[in-house]
């Protein structure tokens, strides 16, 4: 999804990816193909007519066309801004709606006889005023005052073509004023009857909330609104925000904790920070992808492994080695009592090509950490390599990090975490998963393997 933006910034981020596209030597068509995107919008982000809401589609866009670390550093940069402006250019206020159409009023008829609307027989309002001549004033049905002075020797006209400044266009000028006070008066009068002798202050506020409603397409009153009050209030009841101040709760400010409250009621006391993806070594790490390795950007680090991952939909390969930062949130010690996994989903171990996060790092360390096997039919959480087990304790000075790792040699496994917790009498589970998703690891059973050596710039079959 994308927003238009403005120029300037958008311009500097649209000629970069420009440049990169056209270097890369693919078609529009081509490269949308490799990024899984309609070749209308990355038109449109090339061209700076939109700008993506997410870097995840612009970095999977500069890799794809082989942009150097430099330049993904500099493209960063540019998304950034133009992505400023984009949100700024949002939160900005709409243009007032305009005013409702009002229907049309007849126009008064004259004491003349009648003519047919659009007929070439002119009325008074039609006849010029300078330069011809019109009927003499005492021709009947026509009021002596309507009649212009007559030239003896000069012909009548009987009609016009219409102009811009032509005496009917002021007439229907005047005629739509007279029907906007009309609808005006009309409206003030529902809004609050004239009861005769009230010219009390009401009648100006009912006025006042009338013009409002139609400048600002407010709902209607609150039923429990001050009758004396100019302006609307919220129909729905004033919350507090975390400041303190009130106001009309907004989804997107809605605040949200890590955890739910506990079982009384309480905030949490306790906040968890979680790394789905851990490196013991950039070798330790390898994932699954369902594209061809020309289809994959260079190896990203444990900084950014998640954004490489969503990139591509990369699910973790034979492991996955997860973080956990613990703290409370405030004096009191909190007490963690166990840590337990769930398995919510187990197939088939997944098809897609393996490729390794580095290669040539040497023998690595075992630390110590949390173990889960998902083959097993009920897995749990044991301890490995000297970890000591639960219960612990933190606070707000004293957090605890955790190291989780979870294999599996023949599914692929949708797995998360809960983390039992207890405070005085209060007690409670905090949900641990990756960012709103269930952590996801699959099996590597005979998959072709890629290995990115340092140097290269494509990716090499993996030496069997």
């Amino acid at each position: 999804m994308s927003d238009a933006a403005e120029p300037g910034e958008t311009n500097e981020f649209a000629t970069l990816l420009l440049e990169l596209k056209n270097r890369s030597g693919l078609s529009y068509g081509a490269l949308a193909k490799r990024l899984h995107m309609s070749t209308s919008t990355l038109h449109r982000y090339c061209n700076g007519t939109a700008i993506p809401t997410e870097y995840a589609p612009v970095e999977r866009l500069a890799r794809a066309c082989r942009a150097t670390p430099q330049e993904l550093v500099e493209l960063h940069r540019r998304w950034v801004l133009a992505d400023a402006i984009r949100r700024a250019k949002a939160a900005q206020p709409g243009p007032p709606p305009p005013p409702a159409p009002s229907a049309p009023i007849p126009a008064p008829e004259h004491p003349g006889p009648d003519s047919p609307e659009g007929s070439d027989t002119p009325d008074d309002s039609d006849r010029p005023t300078t330069g011809t001549t019109t009927a003499p004033p005492d021709q009947p049905g026509e009021p002596a005052h309507l009649a212009a002075p007559t030239a003896p020797d000069e012909p009548v006209v009987s009609s016009l073509p219409s102009s811009p400044t032509s005496p009917r266009r002021r007439r229907t000028a005047l005629i739509a004023s007279a029907a906007a006070a009309v609808i005006l008066a009309t409206a003030t009068l529902v809004t609050h009857p004239w009861s005769g002798n009230d010219h009390d202050s009401r009648d100006q506020q009912a006025v006042g909330a009338t013009a409002n409603s139609t400048a600002n397409d407010a709902a209607p009153p609150s039923p429990t609104s001050s009758p004396t009050s100019p302006h609307r209030t919220p129909t729905s009841s004033p919350s507090t925000n975390g400041s303190g101040a009130t106001g009309t709760p907004h989804p997107s400010s809605t605040p949200t904790t890590t955890a739910p409250p506990d079982t009384l009621g309480n905030a949490t006391p306790v906040t968890v920070g979680v790394r789905p993806y851990v490196y013991d070594s950039p070798c330790s790490q390898h994932f699954l992808v369902d594209s061809e390795p020309a289809q994959v950007g260079p190896p990203a680090g444990e900084q950014d492994a998640t954004r490489w991952a969503a990139a591509y939909g990369a699910v973790s390969s034979d492991e996955q080695r997860v973080a956990l930062t613990v703290q409370g949130t405030g004096s009191e010690t909190v007490v963690l009592e166990a840590l337990h996994v769930r398995a919510l989903t187990k197939s088939a171990p997944l098809a897609w090509n393996d490729y390794s996060m580095g290669v040539g790092c040497g023998g690595g360390v075992d630390s110590k950490s949390f173990d889960i096997d998902l083959d097993n039919g009920s897995p749990t959480v044991t301890v490995k390599n000297g970890q000591r087990d639960f219960p612990y304790k933190v606070s707000e000075s004293d957090p605890e990090v955790f190291y989780v790792t979870a294999h599996t040699k023949a599914h692929d496994v949708r797995w998360d975490l809960t983390l039992d917790w207890s405070s005085g009498s209060h007690h409670g589970t905090v949900h641990i998963d990756n960012n709103g998703s269930p952590f996801r690891t699959s099996a590597d059973v005979d998959r072709p393997g890629y290995d990115y050596p340092l140097g290269s710039s494509d990716w090499i079959t993996r030496d069997s």
